[in-house]
């Protein structure tokens, strides 16, 4: 079904209807969540050296009191197995009721951090650290639960862990061994089998599977053992003892890790859906408040989980209620189940572990810090986590990624070559520079330029992301200096001679966006007057793109050699003003680009198909969901097409016949179409109510076109005075604020529900 009002701003949905969704969306929603944190919570409890009981009691309080009072509305928190091997230190140093308190304190040091707007900074460590942070966790819980796997007991060292697993291998017992692996293979087969059956966590499937599978033929597997009742868990907190010094940096330690790993999962999950965008620092508090309610009870330190979290999402949760209903299920789980719970064989909740572990290795990580240059700082991290401990490890990573910072700071690369002969007969040299150039890398690039012979032709290159005042100063009389010497020297983006300076300053003053990439751009493009043969702007543009883009686009053009999967079909005029890709900001394989003059579209029943053809194809055949037309101000083919009309005749020809594709709008606009009377009403020009009615009969008649597909029709609107777009609302065009622009991509990338 097609529709031309886009809603950015959605009234309040009354209480009733708020009801109806929780129970339509979030109640099955929490019922899967619930399914897949049980045996999750177990787990990490185990792994963690804790009572069984303190991770269900961790599950309620995250899924209640952070799902009450954070700020990511669908992240589901609870213990989670990045803070495991934390965890299990803490408890080794100072007991379990001391854990608990140091759990308590975290939760209130997060509560300061949320309440002075501080979460988002905590996003600052190099997501390569964390990543090597989560995969010596992942290695470590591996190796702890492979001894559990074999009979044994899980270490709080890697070391011990690998000392341990050689004792236990040479005398195995099979019966634990079996009720590890039979988890392993179902969770290994489980994304095989076909939707309708993976539609049940294969978590749950797995451990009750192996539960009931032991309790007949694996009696020698040991079992989970919860010490009683569930409330007499609760309350179990002592003060630590121990140097202030030690416990401050437990209480640090789990603040800092339980937030950085809350908030990039809230981050993740906020891509994993189009609705609101998580407030970090409400989160952060919410996360505060949540792990000062679990250490209080008894429980282990809660997070934001992505399993959980990414489960509740494709589980189809729309608000808040989800997370917390999910906490309430395990509680009356926890309360009423307590002899099931004592049934599962602690080898199988290893097994599970085993798995999430490993899950946490990613190679995709390991790629990008290759590709970033940064393999070495994620190696470095993971041995310093495994072989000393997790804060110790994370640090030398972050030490390990400031030293790259001021590396990158102070290096520079530079390439000189030959290339070829000038029109005149002299040799021509490339000069390429590379990184920052800063006072402490010129003596370098100095070096490099004193070696090119004398009298030659000199390309100077700088692309560079910094400029000192020290190396222009630097750079100026080298040049000086050459030119003297009977050379040519020609700078590209430097801004540091002759009457083009203030252009080139202001090309390098430029909006945030890289001139390199816009190279062609004739606002910023550099003008050469040494040059006697200028090139035309179109083949340096292509030179550039030769040089610096293919590259980098390879692998792009490559992944879309088997189909493109564009996010909308834009429609727009073909003036050079409105650059589609600049004002979206997207590359290859996005938009499907439809361009005719005054973004016209034939009338229905018109032979010409120059625009049906196209927009069916992207709708039909490629699955776009979103029709784009975007008009702008100013346009030159509205402008023909008015005064054509009020001369009485409109050009003969093929401009003219297109022309008169505008007239609708035209005879629209006279009428007092509101669109219209909306821009007269904000003292735009004739021709651009003109444009703006244009725009809404436009989407008319692909409205006829589309018929009752479930398309969504956008309206745009460029205003070429300040670059601003505008989106037809109503009857009218209102200016994208940052909000709203957030609202509008959920609009253009969901696909909207049937009415």
């Amino acid at each position: 079904m097609s529709s031309t009002d886009p809603t950015l701003r959605p009234g309040r949905p009354r209480p009733r209807d708020q009801l109806r969704q929780i129970v339509r969306f979030d109640v099955p929603a929490s019922l899967v969540v619930f399914l897949v944190a049980v045996p999750l919570s177990l787990g990490i409890a185990v792994a963690s050296g804790a009572p069984v009981a303190a991770g269900l009691i961790a599950a309620a309080a995250g899924g209640i009191v952070a799902g009450l009072f954070g700020g990511s509305p669908l992240q589901v928190s609870g213990p989670a197995a990045g803070l495991t091997v934390v965890v299990a230190e803490i408890v080794a140093e100072f007991g379990w009721e001391a854990t608990c308190a140091i759990t308590l304190m975290a939760g209130l040091l997060q509560v300061v951090l949320g309440a002075t707007r501080l979460g988002r900074y905590a996003l600052a460590i190099s997501p390569t650290v964390v990543s090597a942070m989560l995969a010596a966790i992942g290695i470590s819980i591996v190796l702890g639960q492979l001894n559990v796997a074999l009979g044994g007991r899980s270490q709080s060292s890697a070391l011990d862990n690998l000392e341990h697993i050689l004792v236990n291998a040479r005398e195995p017992n099979i019966h634990a061994i079996l009720a590890g692996l039979g988890v392993i293979v179902i969770l290994l087969a489980w994304p095989r089998l076909p939707q309708r059956v993976r539609a049940v966590p294969g978590q749950l499937v797995a451990i009750v599977a192996l539960t009931l599978l032991a309790a007949a033929w694996l009696p020698g597997a040991e079992r989970v053992h919860l010490g009683g009742d569930l409330l007499d868990e609760i309350g179990s907190v002592a003060l630590p003892e121990g140097t202030p010094l030690a416990v401050a940096g437990a209480v640090l330690t789990v603040a800092l890790i339980a937030s950085v790993e809350s908030l990039l999962s809230a981050v993740a999950v906020d891509r994993l859906h189009g609705g609101p965008r998580s407030n970090l620092d409400r989160e952060l508090l919410g996360q505060g408040l949540a792990n000062s309610a679990s250490g209080a009870l008894g429980g282990l330190p809660v997070t934001g989980v992505i399993v959980r979290s990414s489960t509740n999402v494709t589980a189809g949760a729309r608000t808040r209620a989800s997370a917390i209903l999910h906490g309430v299920w395990v509680l009356v789980f926890a309360l009423v189940l307590v002899e099931l719970v004592e049934q599962i064989p602690l080898a199988a909740l290893a097994g599970l572990l085993i798995m999430m572990g490993t899950g946490l290795v990613r190679p995709a990580d390991i790629s990008q810090a290759r590709a970033r240059g940064e393999l070495w700082i994620y190696a470095l991290t993971v041995v310093g986590v495994l072989a000393l401990n997790l804060i110790e490890g994370v640090l030398i990573g972050l030490v390990a990624t400031l030293v790259l910072v001021l590396w990158r700071l102070v290096h520079v690369r530079i390439d000189v070559r030959l290339g070829g002969r000038a029109a005149d007969g002299r040799e021509k040299w490339l000069v390429e520079v590379h990184g920052s150039l800063s006072f402490l890398a010129t003596p370098t690039l100095m070096t490099r330029l004193d070696s090119i012979p004398e009298g030659q032709v000199v390309e100077l290159d700088l692309l560079v992301d910094y400029l000192d005042p020290a190396g222009r100063d630097q750079l100026d009389q080298w040049r000086a200096r050459y030119v003297a010497g009977g050379g040519s020297v020609l700078v590209e983006h430097s801004g540091l001679h002759g009457a083009e300076a203030p252009r080139q300053e202001r090309a390098l003053k430029a909006p945030p966006i890289s001139p390199r990439a816009l190279l062609p751009w004739s606002a910023w493009q550099d003008v050469r007057p040494e040059r006697s043969d200028p090139h035309h702007p179109l083949a340096l543009g292509v030179r550039e793109y030769h040089r610096r883009q293919v590259a980098p686009l390879r692998g792009v053009y490559e992944g879309l050699l088997d189909g493109h999967e564009p996010h909308a079909v834009f429609l727009t005029c073909v003036d050079s003003q409105v650059v589609p890709n600049l004002i979206t900001s997207s590359g290859p394989g996005d938009l499907l680009t439809v361009r005719t003059m005054g973004n016209l579209v034939p009338e229905p029943g018109s032979p010409d198909s120059s625009v049906a053809a196209p927009v069916l194809f992207g709708v039909d055949d490629l699955g776009v969901s979103t029709v784009v037309v975007c008009g702008h101000s100013h346009c030159g083919a509205i402008t023909s097409a008015l005064e054509s009309t009020r001369a009485g005749a409109v050009p003969e020809g093929p401009v003219g016949d297109w022309l008169r594709h505008a007239t609708p709008a035209i005879q629209e606009w006279r009428a007092g179409h509101p669109v219209g009377a909306a821009a007269a009403g904000a003292g735009r020009s004739e021709v651009d109510q003109v444009s703006q009615v244009n725009v809404a009969v436009m989407i008319d008649r692909l409205g006829d076109l589309l018929g009752d597909r479930d398309v969504r029709l956008v309206g745009l609107f460029l205003d070429i005075s300040d670059g601003k777009l505008q989106i037809l609302r109503g009857d009218a065009f209102t200016t994208l604020t940052d909000a709203e622009t957030d609202e509008l991509a959920h609009l253009m990338e969901t696909r909207p529900e049937p009415a």
